[in-house]
């Protein structure tokens, strides 16, 4: 028998945010035909852009039971990573602040992992499951909303009421069964601020983002040179982007996050603007070594500087 007492749901809570995790909820699988179906809509369409992956393992991105047997739940986690500091020089090269210090996979995992490993040893020892962040095909808003943690916004950012999006999610997908928390009423209202922020019209409407026109996807993601039309549109953005989570109200009063991996390199805020256009590959490795701006590698960054000239 996989279900568990609520004293045990709370010492599960616990220790997570003892981890050092923002925050965390519980879901239970099942299925999520919304979100099926506007995922399919989104790939129809070729909003992916170069992103093929998207349109592989389509049934295991919305049945997570099929990523790991006999599931019956999500364990879903955010982690804070809105930096205490920017950049220092207004017209250097912006980098997303996602990226200012670790690679996130890797913090999430380990936390994920220790996380998975308190259960299994102090509360449910039959535990069988796997943790994941960004590396699989799980759709992380879809059962971040379903666990109550947040909305996803018109920007298609999942948005935490304290926290705003400048969160990171991961989840164990497991075969305990945990009582669900109850998702929360979407709180954008009226406001389109992000949709009309967009500089590139990637935000063709409220919760639909076309990649293709998308300076996160074009910075990091795309491998061919960036699309001409759409020069002089990336307000100096070299790696990723944050307009649209700077547009948004929930986001302003946001509290800073307190995990010292996101720390960035000391010398990455005070970078200038010729600085960042000078940087040779050795100077790359030295910032970004244990970074997620690795993803682009030095020479896709130095294409991205280049557009921005």
């Amino acid at each position: 028998m996989s279900i568990i007492s609520q004293a045990y749901h709370q010492l599960i809570k616990d220790k997570a945010i003892e981890l050092g995790f923002s925050d965390v909820g519980f879901a239970l699988i099942e299925p999520i035909d919304n979100d099926e179906a506007q995922l399919k809509l989104w790939l129809d369409k070729g909003y992916q852009a170069g992103m093929t992956y998207m349109n592989n393992h389509f049934e295991k991105r919305v049945n997570p039971a099929l990523l790991v047997e006999g599931a019956k739940s999500i364990i879903s986690v955010l982690l804070n990573y809105k930096p205490k500091e920017e950049q220092l020089d207004t017209e250097a090269p912006k980098l997303a602040r996602y990226a200012y210090g670790k690679d996130y996979h890797f913090v999430i995992k380990d936390k994920l992992q220790e996380l998975f490993n308190f259960i299994k040893e102090e509360i449910y020892p039959s535990l069988e499951g796997r943790v994941f962040t960004d590396s699989a095909p799980v759709l992380d808003r879809a059962w971040a909303v379903k666990a109550g943690l947040g909305w996803v916004g018109k920007n298609t950012n999942l948005i935490h009421k304290k926290l705003g999006s400048f969160t990171l999610i991961g989840e164990i997908i497991c075969n305990l069964e945990l009582k669900p928390d109850k998702p929360i009423k979407e709180a954008c209202g009226g406001c389109q601020r992000c949709i009309d922020a967009c500089p590139t019209g990637a935000l063709i409407g409220p919760y639909q983002l076309d990649a293709n026109k998308c300076i996160s996807y074009l910075t990091i993601e795309h491998r061919d040179e960036l699309p001409e039309e759409l020069r002089n549109q990336f307000n100096n953005w070299a790696f990723g982007c944050d307009i649209c989570q700077e547009a948004c109200p929930w986001n302003w009063k946001a509290r800073p996050t307190k995990e010292e991996a996101f720390v960035p390199h000391p010398d990455l805020l005070s970078l200038s603007k010729d600085d960042w256009h000078n940087m040779d590959e050795e100077k790359f490795r030295e910032l970004f070594r244990k970074s997620a701006v690795k993803r682009t590698k030095y020479s896709g960054l130095k294409r991205n500087l280049k557009f921005l000239k």
